[in-house]
């Protein structure tokens, strides 16, 4: 993961990402990539997946 932080409380599933970093263009181009679980990823301790990007269009 890159810019990700997962934290489970009971059955509440937190999502951290700090929205300044930046891990360059996506393979596209057409957005830079911000956070991403690079693929679905396991949640620790449970039997849920999450498969998240977070990224914004580029300025072209």
């Amino acid at each position: 993961m890159k810019n990700v932080e997962l934290t489970v409380e009971g059955n509440m599933l937190t999502i951290k990402v700090d929205l300044t970093k930046e891990f360059g263009n996506s393979t596209s181009g057409k957005s830079v990539i911000i956070g991403t679980t690079e693929g679905n990823y396991t949640i620790p301790g449970r039997e849920e997946k999450i498969g998240l990007n977070v990224y914004r269009k580029t300025g072209e």
